[in-house]
C-alpha cells in the first residue's frame, strides 16, 4: 500500500498508512538476535510506526534493532534495563502509540513467527468499527493447528477454557495467542498500568477490555514455527496463569457486576462456588460413614449431599448463561 495523505496534530503529512489510518506494530523482543532481522524485514510497508522493545536482551538484540531503524524511519527502538516481561514490552509499545496518536496497534512478537499476510485480517475489523480488539485464532481446526506441538496444543486448550470463564469472553479461543490488534478507543480506556507483565498479560489484558465493555473478535490465522524456541515453559506456566486468571476473575466480578452495577450472576457464582464443594464433600463423608463407620445415614446424607450439589451447579450453569448474555450486549449481539 502507497503512502497517503493523512491528518495529523501538525497538519496533512505524507506518510505510510493503511485504509487512511496510521496503523503501529509492537514487536517485543528479548534474546532474538537471530530472528529480530527477519521480523522487522517483514513488516508491511503500510505501517506508519515500528516500536522495537528491546527488552532487556543479553545479545545482540538491542543493537540489531538499533542499525535497522537508522535505515527505516518508522522504526522507533526502545530499551528496557532490566526486563520487564513481555507485557511490560507490549505495554511500552502502547504508550509510545498513544503519544504519537497512532490508531491501531498491532504486535508481532520478535521471533518472526507471526506471518504478516495475515496481518489486514486484524486491522480490518477494527477500522470498519466490528471490533475494539482482534487476536488470532490457531484453534479453529486441526489444519490451522499443523506445526503447534501437543503439548503446547493441551495446554492452550485448558488455559482457552479458564480465560473464558476468566475474561467472560466465551467465544473466544487461542487466547496466548499474540498477534492482536487493538483499537486507538480501547487503549484510551484501559489502565495500561495494571496489566500483568509477564507472559500472562494477554489473558489479563482480556479481563480489563471486558470490564470496559470492548468488543473482542478472533481471526483465524494458522500457526506458524520455524527457527523459533518457546521460552513459556507449561510445567510452571500453566500453574502461574491459572492462580492469575482466577484473582482476575474475582476482580472482574467485583468490579463489573457489583462496584460498577450490581448483577444477580454474582450472587449465582458465589452459591455455585459454596455449594458445589459442599455437596462434592458431603457425599465422600457420606460414603466413608456408611462403608468404613456402618452408619445407616445413606439416604439422607446423601439426599442432601446430592441437592447441595445439584443447587450448586444450577447456580453455576445460570452465573455462566447471564455472563454470556453479556457478551453478546457487548458484540451488539453479533
Amino acid at each position: 500500500m502507497a503512502e497517503e495523505s493523512v491528518t495529523v496534530a501538525g497538519g496533512v503529512i505524507e506518510e505510510p498508512c493503511y485504509r487512511g489510518r496510521r496503523v503501529a506494530v509492537v514487536v517485543p523482543a528479548y534474546n532474538e538476535e537471530d530472528l529480530i532481522g527477519e521480523t522487522l524485514d517483514g513488516i508491511p510497508d503500510y505501517i506508519t510506526r515500528i516500536y522495537a522493545v528491546d527488552d532487556g536482551s543479553s545479545d545482540r538484540t538491542g543493537a540489531i534493532i538499533d542499525a535497522y531503524a537508522r535505515h527505516d524511519p518508522r522504526i522507533v527502538p526502545i530499551h528496557h534495563n532490566p526486563n520487564l516481561g513481555v507485557g511490560g514490552a507490549i505495554t511500552s509499545g502502547y504508550r509510545r502509540a498513544i503519544e504519537d496518536g497512532m490508531d491501531v496497534a498491532a504486535v508481532m512478537a520478535g521471533d518472526n513467527q507471526m506471518d504478516p499476510a495475515y496481518l489486514p485480517g486484524l486491522l480490518d475489523p477494527i477500522i470498519d468499527g466490528r471490533a475494539d480488539y482482534t487476536k488470532g485464532n490457531r484453534l479453529i481446526n486441526e489444519t490451522y493447528r499443523i506445526g503447534m506441538p501437543a503439548w503446547r496444543s493441551l495446554g492452550n486448550s485448558l488455559l482457552t477454557f479458564l480465560t473464558k470463564i476468566a475474561s467472560g469472553y466465551w467465544q473466544m479461543m487461542d487466547p496466548q495467542n499474540g498477534y492482536t490488534a487493538i483499537s486507538k478507543k480501547a487503549l484510551s480506556e484501559i489502565p495500561l498500568n495494571s496489566i500483568y507483565q509477564g507472559y500472562g498479560y494477554c489473558n489479563h489484558l482480556l479481563v480489563w477490555l471486558n470490564i470496559y465493555g470492548m468488543k473482542v473478535q478472533d481471526v483465524a490465522i494458522p500457526a506458524r514455527y520455524g527457527r523459533e524456541k518457546s521460552k513459556i515453559r507449561y510445567s510452571t506456566y500453566i500453574p502461574r496463569v491459572s492462580k492469575l486468571l482466577l484473582g482476575n476473575f474475582l476482580f472482574r466480578l467485583k468490579t463489573k457486576y457489583i462496584q460498577m452495577g450490581f448483577h444477580p450472576l454474582a450472587f449465582f457464582y458465589f452459591a455455585g462456588a459454596v455449594l458445589t464443594p459442599l455437596g462434592i464433600i458431603g457425599g465422600l463423608v457420606t460414603l466413608w460413614e456408611k462403608f468404613v463407620l456402618g452408619y445407616s445415614v445413606l439416604f439422607v446424607h446423601g439426599t442432601l449431599s446430592f441437592l447441595m450439589l445439584m443447587m450448586g451447579m444450577q447456580f453455576l450453569f445460570f452465573a455462566m448463561l447471564f455472563d454470556m448474555q453479556a457478551e453478546l450486549q457487548i458484540s451488539g449481539g453479533q
